[in-house]
């Protein structure tokens, strides 16, 4: 398996440091609001890397973290007139319910910033000891210049930064680069802890430092986020760890490339700002999924109305395979015959090329390409009907492969995705025609025709179809 790694801007064969726990830390959301689709992607992207190493048979140690210490935070809790805890877990809660609907799992661990204050202070603490920050009237700044490995995550020369920086009236730092690692308590902020240097709060980029370090350990295998994290962020975090530690804060860094909507870039000043809340109205969690892995995690992507119909038409593509092969699996021939056994050993190749693409830095566009040509040469081989043997074979590797991507829920509470109440429609119409109440059985069908669904007679029973 290959990565990119954006430390070295190569590819480079993944090698765990132990195969039996592999260590990922992905930065997580800022709990004052639902997340947009471009903080899915990096969600959805990790959360298949996860999946992914998984599959390969490594133990993954998973640690994606909640910043709940934030302006944004201040500020949202004044508008409702909570406090900003309340306002934090009650986006923490908001995120799971959309995550789920996404089919991303619940990390290892979500540490919060306000649980590992105390962590945070030791650290800054022993950075003042190694002589890499200095305390100025209660705040504490990094000294970015004490660090010699400053710019080397995002290729830039540390002079070149430095004149381009900005330093503003009344900053009390030595040097326009550095930054913050402790925030003196301003008027009115209620967030705020006892430290040696006073009443105050965290800076951002320390906290991911802290809390990979307390999760993971000093050194980890994989580090990943958005793009948008490489500068500051995550060169801030390499410059505290490593400065902390003297040892390297990960192996491989891995980041997602941006998302644009209609071909410009999101924000909430140009109006086209979509929160997954907003898009899961309207499609199904898996469709949002297949989406967002429909490109390289590595290429921008461009969300628009047209792309997004075309990724359901291609799960609905996927859960039409699944239902006819589900069905066959249950009412099929009961002899799985040789030349079953062939054409099923022949649709082995399948699973190698996906995992061929899914080595070759996370290709989940290719991955995908796989999973549809198995569907079609299942769809081909099962046209006239197959044992139930061979159905349920052909069934369980096309499941595998999707949720190895996430495509399907990881626990399947509906049957192939059909609503427990078109399940009962179905129901009462067999039963129905069975007492010979035709008009309700016709009703029936005109129910289920405007909730997307048909019946097709086939000579092993009913079979549910999605239009």
């Amino acid at each position: 398996m290959k990565v990119y790694n954006t430390l070295s801007r190569r590819k480079e064969e993944f090698v765990p440091m132990d195969p039996r726990e592999v260590k990922v830390y992905a930065c997580g959301p800022t709990v004052y609001n639902y997340f947009h689709i471009g903080n899915a992607r990096p969600f959805v992207v990790f959360d298949t890397l996860r999946r992914y190493l998984e599959y390969k048979g490594y133990p993954v140690k998973f640690v994606q973290n909640f910043t709940d210490v934030e302006d944004k935070i201040i500020n949202r809790a004044r508008e409702e007139g909570i406090s900003a805890s309340e306002v934090s877990e009650k986006y923490i809660r908001e995120y799971f319910k959309d995550a789920e609907a996404l089919h991303i799992r619940r990390a290892s661990v979500h540490p919060k910033v306000t649980e590992n204050i105390p962590d945070i202070i030791a650290f800054v603490e022993g950075l003042i000891e190694k002589g890499h920050a200095y305390v100025v009237d209660g705040d504490v700044y990094y000294s970015t210049r004490s660090f010699p490995g400053y710019g080397k995550l995002s290729g830039q020369n540390i002079d070149e930064l430095e004149a381009g920086a900005r330093v503003d009236v009344g900053d009390k730092k030595r040097d326009p680069l550095d930054f913050a690692l402790w925030k003196a308590q301003k008027a009115g902020d209620e967030l705020a802890w006892e430290s040696p240097w006073g009443l105050g709060r965290p800076g951002w980029h320390i906290e991911c430092s802290v809390m990979s370090r307390k999760y993971l350990g000093e050194t980890i295998d994989i580090h990943g986020g958005g793009q948008d994290l490489i500068f500051p962020h995550h060169e801030n975090e390499i410059a505290q760890s490593e400065a902390y530690s003297g040892k390297p804060q990960a192996h491989y860094w891995m980041h997602n490339g941006y998302i644009t909507i209609n071909n410009e870039k999101m924000s909430k000043s140009a109006g086209n700002f979509f929160t997954a809340r907003d898009i899961l109205q309207e499609y199904d969690g898996g469709v949002v999924r297949f989406f967002l892995l429909s490109g390289h995690y590595r290429s921008p992507i461009n969300f628009s109305r047209e792309l997004m119909e075309q990724a359901k038409a291609g799960m609905e593509r996927i859960q039409n395979a699944r239902g006819n092969l589900k069905h066959l699996a249950e009412n099929g021939a009961d002899a799985y015959s040789d030349a079953e056994r062939e054409a099923f050993a022949s649709l082995a190749r399948y699973r190698e090329k996906f995992d061929a693409a899914m080595d070759d830095d996370l290709n989940t566009a290719d991955a995908i390409s796989a999973i549809f040509e198995l569907v079609r040469d299942c769809n081909s081989a099962v046209r006239d009907g197959a044992s139930k043997g061979f159905a349920a074979d052909c069934l369980a590797l096309i499941d595998e492969l999707c949720k190895v991507l996430g495509l399907l829920p990881d626990r399947e509470s509906e049957e192939d995705g059909v609503p427990e109440d078109v399940l009962a429609l179905v129901e009462e119409r067999q039963q129905a025609r069975k007492s010979k109440n035709f008009a309700r059985a016709d009703e029936i069908r005109d129910l289920l025709k405007e909730r997307g669904f048909a019946l097709e007679d086939t000579p092993q029973g009913i079979k549910i179809k999605r239009l």
